[in-house]
């Protein structure tokens, strides 16, 4: 008769929380009728384990007589023979492993996340009151100091080629080394080089600074990223849609702080002003905390703990039972990782994608001012027969131009709430979709000589339609990739949305003088090509998770840069 088992482990294997001294307690119920079950067949062997992860912890049965173990514990196991193997199993120790994502689903959406809405929306409004001086400023400075239009254009492109070398390179950054780090310093050089372009005193200085804003704005998105890595799974949608009304409420800020600036004080005030937010958000910054997905990636698995304290602590919830399971990735941040066979193809459409939505965006808001100067959509090509009888000739932007530019930028708020609901029901891709197809059918009336106020009215409704497209987007990027290289894949993508950004000034300001009809074709053919690639997406995400490594979706564990701990 087997009496008793004896063996000297690690509780933790077995997923307790402390270990339990039971020697000279029967590891099977009391009785001699189960001592017999027991006694039938049984063979014993030893094992050392140093892999957790290989552990069966239902086909053991054994005891500790120390509080304390280490990860070579020899044990004893009792292997159980073909006779008794109906017997039913011991019931699972409460408290095993959890993950982050755990965490964050058990702790929900609380006063925590209430803080980081509101201080990474304030980092999204100071890009968008930066990004809404784009087609303010151009016009201004064409009557200041005289401009071709091809130098008008040059100044909003410059900030997009600043951008394109920023975003993928605050990314990697952010990959490597925080999402915090990178967020803060971006933000830094944004608010020191946005200050001094409003002391310019020549074109030439003007680009040099205003290209260096557009490299720190390349960091903006990183917001996104470290946002939506404290959003559990149901807050997500919603919750990173919201942050465009953030966006939405930058953009209209700049039109009202322009129609109070620039008829009395000048695009200098207009410029040192707007970059208020900026400073007020690196005044509250020292509070914002370190993605707890980046903490366990990179191995900083007691600070991502204390992270996940303070979430529990100020949401009034209570973290999971157990240890913190963190997979360890040692590579992260490469480009090459998202071209693997998983991800090849959703990179190359997201990146077209943003492209032309990056294109569109910015190019129905230049076509805005362009064509309000005009006083309606004929009147652009019109007015460039003008040009060539005197150049010096260039007209300011008055304050019915600025109403309606207001009226078009509030546009962004209903297209939100549509939006919000239409990826909770039809999903990522479908939404995406709807929006590229729904702008393009909305510029077409533009292509007939329309009145001022049908204009304003078109381009209400196409501008609500693109907003919405570009926080899908922001919402679907960090949903498909995981942590390991989630910022470097916003990053790229969003390098190629600056491509766009970059190539939409020449289209809306110069071709627009000498072609309407060519310049509308490009918009509405570029949003039907990627109304079409949204809909092939190979992964929807609604109500996915976030994933944490490439490795630990494909294979699991056990590659030589990926590691599974506990905390």
């Amino acid at each position: 008769m087997l009496d008793i088992l004896l063996c000297r482990v690690p509780l933790r294997l077995f997923g307790l929380h402390r270990d339990r001294e039971l020697s000279g307690e029967p590891c099977s119920p009391s009785g001699d009728a189960e001592m017999d079950r027991f006694a039938n067949q049984a063979t014993f062997s030893y094992r050392r384990w140093t892999d957790y992860e290989q552990r069966e912890p239902q086909q053991f049965t054994g005891h500790s007589d120390e509080s304390q173990g280490t990860d070579s514990e020899i044990c004893t196991i009792s292997s159980l023979g073909a006779k008794n193997a109906a017997l039913p199993s011991a019931a699972p120790v409460p408290g095993g492993t959890f993950t982050v994502e755990d965490a964050l689903e058990a702790t929900g959406f609380g006063v925590f996340q209430w803080k980081i809405s509101a201080l990474s929306g304030l980092s999204w409004l100071a890009d968008a009151m930066e990004m809404m001086i784009l087609s303010i400023l151009g016009p201004q400075l064409l009557c200041d100091w005289r401009l071709p239009s091809y130098q008008m254009a040059l100044i909003t492109s410059i900030v997009f080629i600043g951008m394109g070398f920023g975003s993928p390179m605050w990314g990697h950054f952010a990959d490597k080394h925080g999402r915090k780090r990178g967020l803060i310093i971006c933000m830094s050089m944004t608010f020191y080089f946005g200050l001094l372009s409003a002391f310019a005193p020549v074109y030439g200085w003007l680009l040099f600074l205003r290209g260096f804003v557009g490299f720190g704005i390349g960091g903006a998105p990183q917001a996104v990223t470290l946002y939506s890595e404290f959003l559990p799974a149901k807050a997500r949608g919603i919750c990173i849609m919201l942050t465009g009304a953030f966006w939405a409420l930058g953009a209209v800020m700049e039109v009202l702080l322009a129609l109070w600036i620039m008829p009395t004080l000048g695009w200098r005030w207009l410029l040192a002003l707007s970059c208020l937010p900026m400073a007020l958000f690196l005044c509250l910054c020292y509070w914002l905390p370190e993605s707890p997905r980046f903490d366990v990636l990179s191995g900083n698995r007691r600070k991502a703990m204390r992270t996940l304290n303070l979430i529990a602590k100020q949401n009034g919830k209570v973290l999971p039972q157990g240890k913190l399971v963190a997979h360890k990735q040692d590579k992260r941040g490469r480009i090459s990782d998202l071209f693997t066979p998983q991800y090849r193809m959703t990179t190359i459409l997201l990146w077209f994608i943003w492209f032309a939505n990056a294109f569109s965006y910015y190019g129905v808001i230049l076509l805005t001012t362009e064509m309000f100067q005009a006083g309606d959509s004929c009147g652009a090509t019109q007015g460039s027969k003008a040009e060539h009888i005197c150049s010096l000739e260039c007209k300011y932007l008055t304050t019915d131009d600025y109403k309606d530019l207001l009226w078009t930028t509030l546009a962004e708020f209903p297209g939100l709430l549509v939006i919000i609901f239409a990826v909770e029901y039809i999903g990522r891709k479908k939404s995406l979709a709807l929006c590229f197809f729904m702008f393009s059918l909305f510029l077409l009336p533009l292509y007939a000589c329309i009145g001022r106020t049908a204009l304003t009215v078109f381009i209400f409704i196409s501008r609500a339609f693109i907003s919405g497209g570009y926080q899908i987007v922001f919402l679907y990027t960090p949903e498909v990739f995981p942590t390991e290289n989630r910022a470097i894949a916003i990053g790229t993508a969003s390098t190629m949305a600056r491509l766009g950004a970059l190539i939409t000034p020449f289209v809306a300001q110069v071709m627009l003088r000498a072609s309407v009809y060519w310049t509308l074709a490009f918009y509405c053919g570029c949003s039907i090509l990627a109304g079409v690639a949204s809909l092939i997406l190979p992964i929807e995400t609604l109500g996915r998770s976030l994933q944490e490594t490439t490795g630990h979706l494909e294979a699991g564990e056990g590659s030589d840069t990926h590691h599974q701990e506990e905390l």
